[in-house]
């Protein structure tokens, strides 16, 4: 096995192993979903809160991910929490990374007696300015935090000869705020949605590497040059006797005649992909990250998300987002067939955290 650890899970419910991210949707009646009330969190992003958006349907929520051929345990916020007690779990990419640390935050806040005792240490409007937020849980003495960092690789600015700023990408240099967080005890990383947005000109004029400015670089190019980056900083500044390092896969979207700013839909779907034949291709970011980290030295635990998420046509916002004037976006306007409900599909990526960590916590013993 090499430093992707993508297929064993060494069970304590019935001592098999096998590959967790290869599985099927199920109702569970034994134990019913989701993690958390709908509308019963306070730290959700209003984009995120399907509920309070007015979706009405919930058969989404009550879906469990089963595993083909073994039992993952039901996520225990109260054991989770004793795992991290004294420790610090980043999260560092794009909002679907921001998804699944809400869900976190929601699923671990709802075993805490006292729900006073979790802690906004920084505030929300400061994470839109600084790209940072932190929750406390103070009886653990545990931070769960979020750092934007959509491409992994800095943002930057240069100067034209008509002296204007303009924006680049620089492929050979980490995000400033990897400062911040390489002595946290859980690193989870993800990117891979701003590389197929518009944002990246198709290549044209705006990746960097050192003082030059590519006038055309594919996408996929630029992509496996950032990740490189990314696994050599890994490498040098990560003391993996101290720190795990995760990386999620591509999260699945569901757009329909269109993409996310050309019409794309998926408004009215309220059940799951059943037949593999309608998934989609294998994302080509998701070779390229599979093929680096395991070359890196850094051992990388690979959430690998994309089949199980590319499932569930039925658990994004759609319309049932808020636009900034916190009214709810028309039928006309721009879906999210991106992002996901929450409660919803990101618990279940947490729930496959959850017995990762167990997983290691008994190697260790």
């Amino acid at each position: 096995m090499g430093s992707a650890d993508t297929t064993a899970l060494s069970s304590r419910y019935n001592g098999t192993s096998c590959d967790i991210f290869h599985g099927t949707w199920v109702v569970d009646d034994l134990n019913p979903y989701p993690l958390y009330a709908p509308g019963s969190c306070p730290f959700l992003d209003d984009s995120f809160n399907c509920f309070k958006n007015g979706r009405l349907d919930s058969d989404y929520i009550r879906l469990r991910w089963k595993p083909h051929g073994c039992h993952i345990p039901r996520f225990d916020g109260r054991e989770m929490l004793e795992m991290l007690r004294g420790k610090r779990v980043v999260f560092v990419g794009d909002s679907l990374n921001r998804n699944m640390w809400e869900s976190l935050v929601c699923a671990l806040r709802e075993s805490l007696v006292d729900k006073s005792r979790l802690l906004e240490v920084s505030g929300r409007r400061n994470f839109r300015t600084r790209g940072f937020f932190s929750f406390l849980f103070k009886d653990y003495h545990c931070s769960i935090d979020f750092i934007k960092s959509p491409f992994l690789v800095q943002e930057w600015r240069i100067s034209t000869k008509a002296g204007a700023r303009r924006e680049t990408l620089r492929l050979d240099m980490i995000q400033g705020s990897s400062i911040k967080y390489n002595d946290a005890d859980i690193i989870i990383y993800n990117t891979g949605h701003w590389w197929t947005h518009q944002k990246t000109n198709r290549g044209n004029n705006y990746f960097q590497e050192g003082n030059k400015v590519y006038s055309r670089l594919e996408v996929e190019d630029a992509y496996s040059r950032a990740l490189r980056t990314w696994s050599q900083w890994v490498d040098s500044n990560i003391n993996a006797s101290q720190t795990k390092v995760f990386f999620m896969g591509y999260s699945a979207s569901h757009f329909k005649g269109g993409q996310w700013n050309s019409g794309g839909s998926c408004k009215g779907e309220v059940k799951p992909i059943t037949n593999d034949t309608f998934l989609a291709k294998y994302p080509w970011m998701m070779s390229v990250l599979e093929s680096i980290i395991e070359e890196m030295k850094t051992p990388v635990f690979y959430l690998n998300i994309t089949k199980m998420t590319d499932y569930r046509k039925d658990g994004h916002p759609s319309i049932f987002r808020q636009a900034d004037g916190g009214q709810l976006f028309k039928q006309k306007m721009v879906q999210d067939c991106s992002h996901w409900c929450l409660p919803g599909v990101p618990d279940s990526w947490n729930e496959l955290l959850y017995a990762t960590l167990l997983m290691f916590q008994e190697s260790s013993v």
